[in-house]
């Protein structure tokens, strides 16, 4: 029982690190730490029989600078093999600077570059309240980020279900439990290919 203990823990310690780097969206705000997308995705890991371990460095209310100020210390801290960038939207729900966004979230990738880590960088949209023109240049910063940078790009984290009320929390900003398993899928598929690469 002991060796095989030891023999687990061994494995575990072995496994590359996956790391979530983002805001409340991935951070899990107002559910319980299983309910989380990110949770899910460790357990379709070890369902997969992929070797990775999962490490959800995201905090509620995280801007990009508030990410790129701490980039660092998390990738020397964790060593990550692949980062899920998440973060963003809530530069867009403060109107901030989308040159300022765009920089960070660059800065960001080039940080994970050097420490040889592979990027999926996640999208997001804002609603139609915050005007036409600044939500489509929202939108775009991603995308032109993911082809400077060449990351692979999850357009719309929320893809699916973010004009269906039914899937948000009373905020209606956050998702609730029922739409963590879309999210995952919508992630997913972007994912695989950086979790097989050799």
């Amino acid at each position: 029982m002991i060796t095989c203990a030891l023999a687990l823990a061994a494995a575990a310690s072995c496994a590359a690190t996956l790391m979530v780097y983002g805001d409340s969206l991935s951070a899990g705000y107002g559910l319980s730490q299983e309910q989380g997308w990110v949770n899910l995705l460790a357990r379709r890991l070890h369902a997969e029989q992929l070797d990775y371990k999962v490490v959800n460095a995201s905090i509620s209310g995280e801007t990009t600078l508030g990410g790129r100020n701490r980039i660092s210390a998390t990738l020397k801290q964790h060593r990550p093999a692949i980062v899920i960038l998440a973060l963003g939207a809530n530069d867009g729900l403060r109107g901030a600077s989308l040159d300022a966004m765009r920089a960070n979230l660059e800065a960001m990738a080039d940080a994970c570059r050097r420490a040889r880590t592979r990027v999926l960088l996640v999208g997001m949209r804002l609603p139609p309240n915050y005007g036409t023109a600044y939500a489509d240049k929202f939108r775009l910063v991603f995308s032109e980020v993911a082809r400077r940078k060449k990351l692979r790009l999850v357009p719309f984290l929320l893809d699916g279900f973010a004009e269906k009320r039914e899937y948000f929390q009373p905020d209606g900003i956050h998702p609730t439990a029922e739409a963590q398993p879309m999210m995952l899928e919508t992630m997913w598929k972007e994912l695989w290919p950086l979790l097989t690469q050799p």
